[in-house]
């Protein structure tokens, strides 16, 4: 779908240096918003600059490679325009979405095809340093696949659980499904096995950035994505920004108290909710003599419709505790959607359809509430979207040095 021009405002400037990086900028920006060729008078259009500036500063841009100039279009009366369009095999970005099993990562280019991807399993029981050093391993491997040297990787996207200090690119709190993270610069650490730059982002935090670029919550400004599965979380977007909180702890919906029976109970770093709805704690009251079966939790609630009096009562407090989190999360910010993700829910999507009816009888006004239409992907292309913005910032930086 072809996104249109937007005039960028204009800004002072100090000198005809500074002028042109501006105007450089602004011709690059109205490009990258294209995603079908154009012509210089559409960029004169748009950008409000003058016929001999657009036409410098397009031919500076074909030459660094930013634009690829794609000859002459159709004529409509005159002479035939000049076409061209954003080079978005300029530079890629890696992505890596840390979870407590599986691990997926992928390549795009700038506009964000997904050109690679693979999934490992995590080597959940290893120092942290050496975990990230094999998946940088794996990411490296995964660009020799299709042929892209590291060196025109221009920015990895990495999702870990646990609270994520984006600015200093570390984990900050303990993760209950990974030995030994506390204070882990992952960032830093990729950076050295990978040698681009790397960004870093709660899981949860990058589902919903996921859902809202390719899925479910496209249109929608404020949502909140909520992960059911090992961990229960939440990511939330405030007017098209991820809300992240004063300690980086907004949306650990894990920790949330179900009721004043538990006020007194110690439940540690996994918390209230997930204690009592996350995944491992469910196995332990259905079946638990029982190996799990891959999808467990569909499982249950067939056997809930069965009649299974055991598997009734857990699916139905399980949906109770979701429902009520739902409403909770729902009520402080008055999203337009939630969207339901995470293991439980792509095993068992029953659960949204009873979530939903649940949170209907709590909230006056309840929010539009769907499945993830990404599913376990969700993660993974909100890291894409994470890599782009840094490359994109990237390649603004190095136009201000030429």
């Amino acid at each position: 779908m072809t996104r249109p021009l937007t005039r960028h405002k204009l800004e002072a400037v100090r000198d005809p240096a500074q002028l042109r990086r501006l105007n450089m900028e602004r011709v690059l920006a109205a490009a990258i918003e294209r995603d079908v060729p154009f012509t210089r008078s559409e960029l004169i259009d748009v950008t409000g600059l003058s016929a001999p500036t657009v036409g410098s500063l397009a031919a500076h841009l074909i030459r660094l490679g930013l634009l690829t100039d794609l000859g002459a279009g159709p004529s409509r009366g005159g002479r035939r325009p000049a076409r061209m369009e954003f080079n978005a095999r300029h530079g890629f970005v890696g992505a890596i979405d840390l979870g407590s099993t599986r691990t997926h990562l992928g390549v795009a280019d700038l506009r964000g095809e997904l050109l690679a991807r693979r999934t490992v399993e995590t080597a959940r029981d290893e120092a942290p340093e050496r975990l990230l050093e094999g998946l940088a391993n794996q990411l490296l491997d995964l660009l020799r696949d299709i042929d892209v040297p590291v060196a025109r990787v221009l920015a990895v996207g990495a999702g870990a659980p646990g609270a994520v200090d984006p600015t200093r690119g570390m984990v900050v709190a303990l993760v209950p499904n990974l030995a030994q993270w506390h204070e882990v610069p992952v960032a830093a650490i990729l950076r050295t096995a990978i040698s681009a730059p790397v960004v870093v982002e709660n899981d949860v935090n990058l589902a919903v950035l996921g859902e809202h670029w390719k899925g479910a919550a496209r249109g929608h400004s404020s949502c909140a994505f909520l992960s059911f599965g090992t961990g229960i979380g939440a990511g939330i977007l405030l007017n098209d920004q991820l809300h992240h909180g004063h300690r980086f702890l907004a949306g650990e919906i894990g920790l949330m108290c179900m009721g004043p029976q538990y006020v007194d109970t110690d439940f540690g770093a996994r918390g209230c909710l997930e204690t009592l709805a996350g995944l491992g704690a469910l196995r332990k009251r259905w079946q638990p003599e029982h190996q799990p079966a891959a999808r467990w939790a569909a499982d249950l609630f067939a056997a809930a419709d069965r009649g299974d009096a055991a598997a009734r009562e857990t699916a139905a407090d399980l949906v109770t505790f979701l429902g009520i989190a739902t409403a909770n999360v729902s009520s402080l910010f008055d999203p337009s959607m939630v969207v339901l993700g995470g293991a439980l829910v792509a095993e068992a999507p029953v659960i949204v359809e009873r979530v939903r009816g649940i949170v209907g009888r709590i909230l006056p006004a309840p929010p539009e509430i769907v499945a993830s239409s990404l599913a376990t992907d969700a993660p993974l292309w909100g890291a894409l979207l994470l890599a782009i913005g840094e490359a994109r910032h990237r390649v603004r930086e190095q136009l201000a040095r030429r």
